[in-house]
């Protein structure tokens, strides 16, 4: 028999422990597959007015994917190798040679990479059609994608995971060098080593989290610690801060909650608990380099989801406040009015309106972040707004005489000026107060700007200061962004047209192409968390099947052994996804502030969504810890 044909047996003969790994392999391969796919495909291309960008978003996904799968492949294979050293022994001890039993775990390594790899290219070519569907509808198209199989992409995908494999294969035919062959026989009892919790190191670990959460929650613009130390440093201090604090939470702090729960007899002593304590304050002390992981991969996925996901939330209601009119420009030449009427459909108003443009003196209104002496705003007067105010269900508001309310859209409480109660003035002169502000318009930014509403009375009065404009508001039920191009066609540059369907439809574009980017790697990189913690538990419960095994024969009925089982699992899969997830909700806290937009019900979808699918391999993972100890105990008795 061939070193070749005893690796193809042992791969079919261990097909089940490997099926999860294969799986991850096949799933990372795919996305990464169809990430190359779509770069090279001229659907997207064709049909986008942002293909360079997005080529450029795809090619970066796919660095990152191919960083993170490299590093996760190496981590489960070291998994996989461990449990073989005893394996490994035995070959040894009947006297096969080191180099042979090298090459056969090089073998069989190589062979599963290749299955993995031919899987993964067959799915990802029969999955490319719905994944492109997918990105097209998220960027707010309503295509349907053709099957694409792409030559380069498929090559390209070969060449970068056969060298991946070769790599990770060439780990395994080193196993049988670096151990002697006691240990490898011992390397199944072998645990990492546990560390011994100290209150020290727990009030540090808390101490540097609170200060990474501190830090974070500080406003960038106004904190003098970030203005003082700089963005990059500080936020280096951050991810630092609640790293090496995370991994300190694993050492020491769950250790003494557990503890502490240790000293509660009348609840210790009942079931299993006892064995169940004692096995956790081993798993999660030994184990915190490997949650640590979980954890901050949890946060990051999350993390970078939610936010992607809480800004194409809230493109709709963006777009909404910038453009509350469906199309809006300055009117040049009835005859352009002419050519937009005729493409017009589902008309629900059509207003002409007059405007003034008019320089200002605004020393008052200068901050940090703007410093000009003189700014130009649209002024409109309270007939106008109250009209429009009332076609867009909008309150009506009343301007006193010489008194102004400016309509900032932009308004930050941080950087913006403080409007009410500053006055600024005319090149001739005329004073004007400002009564309030409001952070909505009635009139789209994009062609007017900030817009200030001044009395009826001192319109008249301003109209000797400024320049006036005629501006055409529509409003349109169901627009599209075709029914936009059709009216930029008969529109000159100067007319500056603003469009709602329009600036919709380039902002779902831009961040829906970063959702289906940061959703398919955040799937990438839950299925290797999920699977790193998998492998972790199931080599655990081989080394525990022994014990359970006791267990059963001192008559320990099979449900609460389960229920031990199951208790602690969900320790070892949930404790980092809570931490992960609170380290999540903070940056999502601070990120939510940096751009004033509430996060809230998006980003608690996606972690409800998260959550849910990582629960799905706890599942798993219970289910094959069950069996495992199920067949021991009925082969052993």
């Amino acid at each position: 028999m061939t070193l070749f044909s005893l690796a193809r047996k042992n791969i079919a003969r261990n097909f089940s422990k490997y099926f999860l790994y294969i799986a991850s392999m096949v799933f990372s391969i795919v996305i990464y597959f169809t990430f190359v796919t779509l770069k090279y495909s001229d659907t997207i291309a064709k049909k986008t007015a942002s293909s360079q960008k997005l080529d450029s978003l795809m090619s970066g996904a796919a660095v990152i994917l191919l960083l993170f799968v490299a590093i996760f492949i190496a981590y489960s294979n070291s998994f996989f190798m461990k449990k073989r050293k005893k394996e490994v022994a035995l070959y040894a001890l009947l006297g096969v040679r080191n180099r042979q039993i090298g090459l056969m775990l090089f073998f069989e390594n190589l062979l599963l990479g290749l299955f993995s790899l031919v899987i993964g290219v067959i799915l990802g070519f029969l999955c490319s059609k719905g994944f492109m569907t997918i990105l097209i509808h998220l960027m707010g198209y309503d295509v349907i994608a053709p099957f694409t199989f792409s030559s380069s992409a498929a090559l390209n995908t070969a060449i970068v995971f056969l060298a991946i494999f070769l790599v990770t294969s060439f780990q395994g035919y080193r196993l049988i060098y670096q151990f002697k062959l006691i240990d490898l026989f011992h390397a199944s009892k072998k645990g990492e080593v546990v560390p011994k919790p100290s209150m020290v190191v727990a009030i540090l670990g808390v101490l540097l989290i609170s200060i990474g959460y501190w830090l974070a929650l500080q406003d960038i613009f106004s904190s003098k610690v970030w203005l003082a130390v700089g963005f990059l440093i500080i936020a280096l201090i951050i991810l630092t801060t609640v790293i090496v604090g995370t991994f300190l939470l694993f050492h020491s702090v769950t250790g003494f909650v557990l503890v502490v729960m240790k000293r509660n007899e009348k609840w210790l002593w009942r079931g299993l608990h006892l064995m169940t304590i004692s096995q956790l304050v081993y798993r999660i002390r030994g184990n915190a380099r490997t949650l640590t992981v979980i954890a901050i991969l949890s946060a990051t996925t999350v993390t970078a989801g939610g936010a992607v996901y809480g800004l194409y939330y809230n493109i709709n209601d963006q777009v909404i406040t910038a453009d509350p009119n469906t199309f809006m420009y300055e009117q040049t030449d009835s005859k352009f009015d002419q050519q937009v009427s005729s493409v017009l459909p589902n008309v629900k108003y059509d207003e002409n309106i007059e405007a003034l443009s008019v320089t200002f003196h605004t020393e008052q209104l200068n901050s940090a972040f703007n410093n000009s002496d003189k700014r130009i705003y649209t002024i409109i007067n309270e007939k106008t707004y109250n009209q429009l105010a009332t076609i867009q269900k909008k309150e009506k508001i009343d301007v006193n005489n010489a008194n102004a309310v400016i309509l900032d859209i932009g308004y930050d409480e941080r950087f913006s000026p403080k409007y009410k109660g500053k006055t600024i003035l005319t090149e001739d002169n005329t004073i004007l107060t400002f009564q309030s502000f409001q952070t909505q318009s009635v009139l789209n930014t994009g062609t007017a700007g900030i817009t200030v509403v001044v009395s009826n009375e001192y319109y008249k009065v301003l109209k000797e200061d400024g320049e006036v404009l005629n501006y055409r508001v529509i409003g349109v039920d169901k627009a599209s962004a075709e029914l936009s191009e059709k009216v930029a066609k008969y529109l000159p540059e100067k007319a500056q047209l603003s469009s709602a369907p329009q600036d919709l439809q380039t902002g779902i574009e831009s961040v829906g192409s970063l959702l289906f980017i940061g959703g398919f790697l955040g799937l990438v990189f839950l299925a290797a968390t999920g699977s790193i913690i998998y492998f972790k538990v199931l080599t655990e419960a081989e080394e525990d099947k022994y014990q359970y095994n006791m267990l059963h024969k001192m008559g320990v009925s099979a449900k609460e052994m389960r229920k031990t089982i199951a208790s602690q699992v969900f320790v070892i899969f949930f404790v980092p996804l809570a931490v992960g997830l609170l380290h999540s909700a903070i940056a999502l806290k601070a990120f939510s502030s940096l751009l004033m937009m509430d996060l809230v019900k998006p980003v608690l979808i996606w972690m409800i969504a998260y959550t849910v699918i990582y629960g799905l391999y706890y599942i798993l993972t219970v289910f094959s810890y069950g069996r495992i100890i199920t067949q021991n105990n009925r082969t052993e008795g």
